[in-house]
Formats: C-alpha cells, sequence, structure tokens
C-alpha cells in the first residue's frame, strides 16, 4: 500500500513543479479561499446550532411550565391536552403509576426513559434529554408536577443547519471562483516584471546585444533582480571589450614576428630551389639568418605562452599553498639564466613565508627579472632582493638602465605597452601586466620607482602567513650570483 502512495505523492510532486509559477499562485490562492471558507462553515454551523438548540431548550422550559401549573390545578388525571393540530411541540403526561395521556392524534414519542421516570418520582427536579427514533429525533423536556411529571418534546429540525450549508457551499464556490480569478490577476500584475525581464534576457540571448540595458522598474526584490542583472551584462560587456582588444592587439604583435619570420623563410626556400642558397647566403650569413629564425621562433612562442596565460585570467588549477618565497625567487632566477645566458642576477633574500600559488608567482618574479634584464648593462647585474617588512613580504628588482620616463610609468602595466625607446627589443609588452595580475590575486601591490643606480625599481608588496611549522630565519648575509 505504501508503494502506490509513494509513487503517487512523487507523481503529484512533479506535476506541481512543472506548472507555472502563475498556475502555482491561482491553485495556492484558490486553495487558500476554499480552507477559509470551510473553516467559517464548520464554525459558523457549529454557533448556529448551539444557538437553536439553546432557543428550542429555552422554548420547551417555558411550555412544560405552563403545562406543569395547569396540571397542578386540574389534576394529572383531569388536566385537558388538546388534540395535535398536526405540527410544533408534543405533549405528554406522566401519572404516579407510570402510565402516560397524550393529546389525541398526536404522533407517539419514545418510551419513558429511565431517568424520566426517576423525575416523576421526584428523584429530580427536571430533565432535558434527547430521544431518536427510527424516522425522527427528539428534544424532551421532563418537569415534576404534582405527583408525576409533564414532558414537551420537539422534533429535532436540521432544516435551518441544512439551509445554511446550502447557502454557504454556494458562497464558496463564488469565493473559490473568484478568489482563482484575483490570485490570477495578482499573479499576472506581480509578474509582469518578471515577464518583461525574461523577454529582455531572451532578447539579448537572441541578438547578443549587451549594451540594452534593463529598465529599472518596480522596486524591492524585483528592483534588485534587474540591478544585478544590468550588472551582470555589464560585467559581460566589459570582458568582451576587454577579450576583443586582447585579440586586436594579439593580432598587431603577432603580425611583425610572424611576417619576419615568413619572409625568412620564403628567402631560404627561394634561393635552395634556384640551387644557389650556398653561393647566395655565406656560412656567416647563413648562421646569422638562422640565428634570426631562432630568436623569432622564441619571440612567438613566449608571446603564446604569455597570451595563453594572460587569457586564463585569475583561472588557475593550481592550488594554493603556504610556501617560501625565497624558494620561489631562486628558482626563477636559476630559470632566467638559462633562458638568457648572458643575464647576470645578484640575490639577497630572507626567507619570508606567504600563501600562493607557487607557479604563477614564479612566472611573475621570472618576468620582472627578464624585464630588468633587457635593460641592464652587461657589467651590471639584476638586483634581486626579499626581506619582511611588517605583515608583508617585499620584493625588489632594480635593473642599471636607463630608468623608466615619468610620461610611461601610468602605463608600464598596461597589456602591449611598450616605450618608445623599448620597441627595438624584443618582446611582447604583456610581462608586466601578467606580473600585475598575478599580484592582484594574490592580494598584493606592484609599483615602479627609479632605484639607486638609476635604472628602474619595481617592488612587489604580497601579505606574509605564518611558516606550517617553526622554522629558522635564513639570511643571506653576502649577495648571491647566479651564473
Amino acid at each position: 500500500m505504501s508503494r502506490p502512495a509513494g509513487r503517487g505523492s512523487r507523481r503529484l510532486t512533479r506535476w506541481w513543479r512543472r506548472r507555472s509559477l502563475r498556475t502555482r499562485l491561482t491553485v495556492i490562492a484558490a486553495t487558500a479561499i476554499a480552507v477559509s471558507v470551510f473553516v467559517a462553515f464548520q464554525v459558523a454551523s457549529e454557533l448556529l446550532d448551539w444557538e437553536l438548540q439553546d432557543t428550542a431548550e429555552d422554548q420547551l422550559r417555558a411550555d412544560s411550565r405552563v403545562l406543569a401549573t395547569n396540571a397542578e390545578r386540574a389534576g394529572l388525571a383531569q388536566v385537558q391536552l388538546p388534540p395535535y393540530p398536526g405540527s410544533g411541540r408534543l405533549a405528554r403526561v406522566i401519572l404516579p403509576d407510570g402510565s402516560i395521556r397524550t393529546p389525541a392524534g398526536q404522533p407517539a414519542l419514545p418510551p419513558v426513559s429511565e431517568h424520566a421516570g426517576r423525575v416523576a418520582q421526584g428523584a429530580s427536579a427536571d430533565l432535558m434529554e434527547s430521544g431518536d427514533s427510527d424516522d425522527d429525533g427528539y428534544l424532551i423536556y421532563t418537569l415534576r408536577a404534582g405527583d408525576g411529571a409533564v414532558q414537551v418534546a420537539r422534533v429535532a429540525d436540521d432544516s435551518p443547519i441544512n439551509r445554511f450549508g446550502l447557502g454557504m457551499l454556494l458562497i464558496g464556490l463564488l469565493c473559490v471562483v473568484g478568489g482563482a480569478l484575483v490570485g490570477r490577476t495578482v499573479a499576472r500584475t506581480g509578474l509582469a516584471p518578471i515577464d518583461r525581464l525574461t523577454a529582455a534576457a531572451v532578447r539579448v540571448a537572441h541578438t547578443r546585444d549587451l549594451d540594452a540595458d534593463i529598465p529599472d522598474e518596480g522596486g524591492g526584490e524585483i528592483r534588485r533582480l534587474i540591478q544585478s542583472i544590468n550588472d551582470m551584462l555589464a560585467a559581460l560587456r566589459d570582458s568582451r571589450r576587454a577579450q576583443r582588444l586582447l585579440a586586436e592587439d594579439a593580432a598587431h604583435e603577432l603580425k611583425t614576428p610572424l611576417t619576419s619570420l615568413r619572409l625568412n623563410v620564403e628567402l631560404l626556400i627561394r634561393l635552395d630551389r634556384r640551387g644557389t642558397l650556398d653561393s647566395a647566403l655565406p656560412a656567416e650569413s647563413r648562421t646569422r639568418l638562422l640565428n634570426d629564425l631562432g630568436a623569432q621562433v622564441a619571440e612567438l612562442s613566449t608571446l603564446a605562452a604569455e597570451l595563453t596565460d594572460l587569457a586564463r585570467g585569475d583561472v588557475s588549477d593550481e592550488s594554493t599553498e603556504v610556501l617560501d618565497l625565497a624558494d620561489v625567487v631562486v628558482a626563477a632566477a636559476t630559470r632566467a639564466r638559462s633562458r638568457v645566458p648572458d643575464i647576470e642576477v645578484a640575490l639577497d633574500v630572507t626567507s619570508v613565508w606567504v600563501s600562493g600559488r607557487p607557479a604563477g608567482l614564479q612566472r611573475a618574479v621570472l618576468n620582472l627579472i627578464d624585464n630588468a634584464g633587457k635593460w641592464s648593462p652587461a657589467d651590471q647585474p639584476v638586483q634581486v632582493r626579499l626581506r619582511a617588512e611588517g605583515a608583508s613580504a617585499v620584493l625588489e628588482v632594480d635593473d642599471a638602465g636607463p630608468g623608466i620616463d615619468a610620461a610611461d610609468v601610468p602605463r608600464v602595466f598596461d597589456r602591449f605597452y611598450r616605450a618608445d625607446s623599448a620597441r627595438a627589443l624584443p618582446g611582447s609588452g604583456l610581462g608586466l601586466s601578467i606580473v600585475q595580475r598575478v599580484v592582484d590575486a594574490h592580494g598584493g601591490r606592484v609599483t615602479v620607482a627609479r632605484s639607486a643606480r638609476g635604472g628602474a625599481l619595481l617592488r612587489v608588496d604580497l601579505p606574509a602567513a605564518a611558516p606550517p611549522a617553526p622554522i629558522a630565519r635564513l639570511t643571506a648575509g653576502e649577495d648571491t650570483a647566479v651564473r
């Protein structure tokens, strides 16, 4: 029995979930009104029944007193009992010997009950009781009179209750229908902003037009919802604009090395087809050309990697962990030396613990060292310093180059931005932009200034973290050169 009931309940739940919000509100409103009418009917019926019964009992007591007064005057055996008129109250006299007298033509009442007999015998003064026969129910009042008793009865009449119930049923049906119509109207009016919001969202999805904001209307939750969707559209517009700018800038930056690479490769292919490769290009020229091709391929690889890293934004599969930033700096310096053998990096690092992503932080430090290495003279190392300063880990990278012009400082971290003095140097203009993104993702700050040696000084401040276990702080007393 429980399984079919459970399946029926699940089907009803699925049916309810498939209904629209407008239908749900209509059903809820109609159900609430139906329940209210039913409860009101029950309460009103009970109150009406009590009131009618109290009225009937009061009338029986009054009629019994009149009959008892007449019986005491004339005697129970001689009191006149008018013939039954065909409707109305019924009367009966109980004589001392237990026999009864009734008016002529009156329907038979139920037999005298044991309790009523005790009233006739003088055990109590009166008694109100209900008696039932096969067809009718009676309300009977027994009152002590002389040596016996008199009884007055009324047929229990449920017709007023039935008429009242029928009236309430009709009123309830009208209220349910009216409630359903009102609920439908209220739902349609209340959900009109939602309908317009849905239409606007569908229009945006079909047209891909993110510039059309949804009109702000209504108040409360609807207004907050519209404002949230408009904020989301604004964020999508910014994201699409950034993607478009990234694609345009990437195409522009890729165009120059690809053109140079294509021209050099076409030159080699054309000379090889003519069989004049050896005569047209001496060994020294071929070596220089091949070195240029290798440099261009390396530049394209670096640019592709930087574009991929930049396009990913803050999304990363790498988990955050508590790490020693000194290890990250040493590893980045080692990678910089392996990529550019001529670069010299002087480290002055102190163990400082931070919470971050190791690969992302190492990429940022590597970009800082690479950027400084482009400008630092061959006989001047790139100086990298790491220390704890208050609640921050401070990393400084400076070079002995010409420094950054004041006009270029505000845009030094912009994507693809390259100062006029740097256009002849290799690079994509993405390195420092990636540095800023990584530092921002770690809750830090990166700034640029002029170093004491006259070059550029880039400073990174990151929130320090407590080490995972008590670890002695390691300090390098002397500069360490990575060669």
